[in-house]
């Protein structure tokens, strides 16, 4: 069986699609858009940074340009284009354990004028088959503020499971704040949703509000974001 450091196992491009997205590289062009979904209070909230700026965003941009996805130890943001206008809606991310090279953690933020609808869901699930089909991955993880309401309920709707409560585990923005932790493996998700559904966005989807998710610049969170 093919393992993740195998060469045959490196997607030669760093892109998916879903239905209604397109994941691909970040472009230099995104800087102003990428920063300012990111600069949403919104956003914010729940993610490691305050006050994003766009040099920030070119920084993280340029940062990305010589790593390819599932490189161990690095998070790589691909960018998520709606597939019907081109429009950059947010971004999700990968990072590969630099121990445990068969485990990943995920990330996703969206811009908070495309959520409430099902962008995001759509998007994890793409994510998700990304990693255990082309990456080979044995088991994806991510991390979320306890608070975080529409990002626990879009990961228990991707079929994660909910492995752990961290109570106060992290001084996070002034105030000590606690973390869930979502799991899934690969035979679970080979038994379960192999791929995205084309399918109109669920009534729970329009509850989405900032997207949850981790970046690469520092976790707190997911945006869903």
């Amino acid at each position: 069986m093919p393992t993740f450091n195998s060469p045959e196992t490196r997607p030669a491009v760093a892109h998916f699609e879903t239905p209604r997205l397109h994941a691909r590289p970040f472009h230099p062009a995104d800087a102003e858009a990428f920063a300012a979904y990111r600069a949403q209070p919104q956003v914010e909230r729940y993610q490691s940074w305050s006050n994003y700026t766009l040099e920030q965003g070119r920084t993280l941009i340029n940062s990305m340009q010589n790593i390819q996805p599932g490189t161990p130890g690095e998070w790589y943001q691909f960018a998520l284009e709606r597939r019907a206008d081109g429009i950059l809606i947010g971004d999700v991310a990968l990072k590969v354990n630099d121990t445990e090279k068969s485990e990943a953690e995920l990330g996703f933020t969206l811009a908070p004028e495309h959520q409430g609808h099902g962008y995001g869901r759509e998007a994890v699930l793409g994510l998700l088959g990304y990693a255990f089909e082309q990456l080979h991955l044995h088991r994806i993880l991510a991390v979320t503020d306890a608070l975080n309401d529409s990002a626990a309920r879009l990961l228990d709707r991707v079929g994660m499971r909910r492995e752990a409560h961290f109570h106060e585990n992290v001084f996070f923005k002034g105030t000590w704040g606690s973390e869930f932790v979502f799991g899934i493996l690969d035979r679970e998700w080979t038994a379960g949703t192999r791929s995205v559904p084309d399918l109109p966005p669920t009534e729970s989807d329009h509850k989405e509000t900032t997207e949850m998710a981790p970046s690469p610049v520092g976790i707190k969170g997911l945006a869903v974001k």
